[in-house]
């Protein structure tokens, strides 16, 4: 497999490439030069691939809770199964950590409950909103991968680098 060595050394290189797929995982669109563009498509392609191999595999589970009044109610807990956790923490491994913003005009209360409980909102993205939309653009058009789109935009001013818009499609 070659890679482009875009002018970095090797550490430097992979987390700037992992630094522009999260990127384009969590805005859905990056504008960037093509050779970036190229390496950042090829490695959120694969981050998708593994999140769409195993977003499927959830356990659920019964379990018996007592509240304050002594009754018993039982509860239905959803957790991951061994292949979504697997995927959970490669993709864990692979992206960098993005954190929610709080929408303008949006209330500290309501954004405290809006994001509770979610400790990696770019994964939890990933298995819940993309992962799906992409299984079943599967199913419907037939073939798998081509999740991302490289449009060619201007040539930058200064160094007269090719400039291109990535994007999901």
């Amino acid at each position: 497999m070659s890679t482009k060595k875009l002018g970095r050394p090797t550490d430097q290189r992979l987390a700037m490439v992992a630094n522009l797929a999260t990127d384009l995982l969590w805005y859905g669109r990056i504008e960037t030069t093509l050779d970036r563009a190229k390496e950042a498509a090829k490695y959120a392609e694969k981050c998708l691939t593994i999140a769409i191999k195993g977003y499927a595999d959830v356990v659920t589970a019964e379990k018996k809770t007592v509240d304050e009044k002594g009754k018993e109610k039982t509860v239905t807990v959803n957790k991951d199964g061994a292949k979504k956790l697997n995927a959970r923490r490669r993709l864990l491994s692979m992206l960098e950590d993005r954190q929610e913003q709080r929408v303008k005009g949006e209330k500290k209360a309501a954004f405290a409950a809006r994001t509770q409980g979610i400790k990696n909102p770019l994964i939890e993205k990933m298995f819940d909103e993309l992962a799906p939309k992409y299984v079943q653009r599967a199913e419907e058009k037939g073939n798998a991968g081509g999740y991302t789109r490289i449009i060619k935009t201007t040539l930058r001013r200064g160094d007269n680098a090719q400039m291109c818009i990535v994007e999901l499609v």
